[in-house]
């Protein structure tokens, strides 16, 4: 059985304990003629995924509603039709909303079958995708909730947010990072959804929060829990679509490749980016079609395909020297001088040429960039360097990469520091060795 966290979640939101839960279905059932007599415990199995009899799952929405002041159903109290958790997509977006913040709860929690779930992969993963591109479009999405009503300073706060913890997560990393913004947006940004707005302002505030979301989802991802980022990518992209903006379902996908380049789901990789760049047409800036092109050209190295690597190659060029710094949304502020550089190097190691990938390599760590994003550069360069037999010069490399890495909470960027360590050794350098232990240094602190 699978913990009933949307029932949780509804609780939580109506002030209302176990007991007391307990204590009204048992009123409602007697007003309908029919003897009940549940207690705490009951309610407490409930929660843990077993499904109440008869009627009484409708007892449970009536007393909810009435407690909520509004409409609840089956499947905003996870009672509905049996089977796996209901996609992003799909539901009216009063539901999906609901379905969001309990998610962000469990996430806050710690829920184990939450924060391991397994990444989802074929229709399951393609859907959210293809609904994002599909009709029907949202045509209103205001909400006359009795909460807050949402104003432009609201709006601002969750921009400021989603700034905030982007800056964190490239100093600190995404498993120091994570918690704070999953309480954030459990605690400021659920309470804001749930309120009242136009549907001008509903459109600015969904595009807020699913910028905020994608950031929690680069945090899962950056600590390893694949399945959980999933879910904020396919979140933030109905929000997305909400929004009517289609530049950032377009920079959503871009992270599902970048996901999905990381499972090894390469084919996935490339129709993914191109649904973002056919869809999002004009709204693709520069720096994002940079960035899913250059990593289509990965995807396409991986896959053998060397013809189409390279004119995805020279469509990120293109794209990269169109990109015009103060013209671009906060949330392409990733695609930074060399990135593309770095992208391209790793493609073309792929495709095995490797002085064509070291003259990139060596041209993004040239490039000024923040320290997660130059120790990525570094290990792509060292990688190449040790490939082409410079050990010495590898281990340089290294060693600044390592240092840059120090204070950093992030899974990719110790699988990073693993996989140079071992090439450093396969070496067989002294310089190299000696590297190898100052990294083994750096991975003996626990995370």
């Amino acid at each position: 059985m699978q913990p009933n966290t949307l029932l949780d979640a509804l609780l939580d939101e109506a002030g209302v304990s176990h007991a007391g839960l307990a204590a009204r279905v048992n009123r409602a059932g007697r007003a309908r003629g029919i003897p009940l007599r549940y207690e705490h415990t009951a309610v407490a199995r409930w929660l843990k995924g077993q499904r109440p009899r008869g009627q009484v799952p409708d007892l449970i929405c009536e007393v909810l509603a009435a407690r909520l002041h509004r409409q609840v159903t089956l499947d905003d109290i996870g009672l509905g039709v049996p089977g796996g958790p209901p996609p992003a997509f799909g539901t009216p977006l009063s539901g999906f909303v609901e379905r969001a913040a309990a998610l962000w709860r469990s996430d806050q929690q710690q829920r184990p079958h939450i924060v391991g779930a397994q990444a989802v992969t074929g229709t399951p993963a393609v859907m959210p995708v293809w609904e994002w591109e599909n009709p029907p479009e949202d045509v209103d999405v205001s909400r006359e909730g009795r909460g807050t009503t949402v104003s432009a300073a609201d709006i601002a706060v969750l921009s400021a947010a989603r700034s905030h913890y982007e800056q964190m997560y490239r100093k600190a990393g995404g498993i120091a990072t994570r918690a704070r913004i999953v309480g954030f947006l459990t605690t400021e940004t659920a309470p804001l959804l749930r309120g009242a707005y136009s549907d001008a302002v509903g459109r600015r505030l969904h595009r807020a929060t699913g910028g905020l979301v994608a950031v929690a989802g680069i945090c899962a991802y950056d600590a390893d829990a694949h399945g959980l980022a999933q879910r904020y990518f396919h979140q933030a992209l109905r929000l997305a679509k909400a929004s009517g903006d289609r530049g950032l379902g377009a920079y959503v996908i871009a992270l599902l490749v970048n996901q999905s380049l990381f499972m090894g789901e390469y084919r996935q990789a490339v129709a993914f980016a191109e649904a973002a760049l056919r869809t999002a047409g004009r709204q693709i800036t520069p720096a994002l079609a940079a960035d899913l092109t250059a990593m289509q050209a990965k995807a396409y190295a991986h896959l053998g395909d060397g013809v189409a690597a390279l004119a995805c190659i020279r469509r990120a060029e293109a794209e990269a020297e169109r990109i015009s710094p103060g013209t671009e949304p906060a949330e392409t502020g990733y695609v930074q001088p060399g990135l593309v550089n770095v992208q391209v190097a790793e493609a073309l190691l792929s495709l095995g040429d490797l002085p064509a990938a070291r003259e990139h390599a060596a041209a993004a760590v040239r490039t000024p960039s923040h320290d997660r994003g130059r120790v990525h550069r570094l290990a792509m360069l060292c990688q190449i360097e040790l490939r082409q037999g410079e050990a010495d010069g590898a281990a340089r490399t290294a060693v600044e990469m390592t240092e840059r890495a120090r204070g950093m909470e992030s899974r990719r960027l110790r699988d990073r520091l693993r996989q140079v360590r071992e090439h450093l050794l396969a070496s067989g350098g002294v310089d190299a060795r000696e590297a190898a232990a100052l990294i083994d240094g750096a991975l003996r602190v626990p995370l």
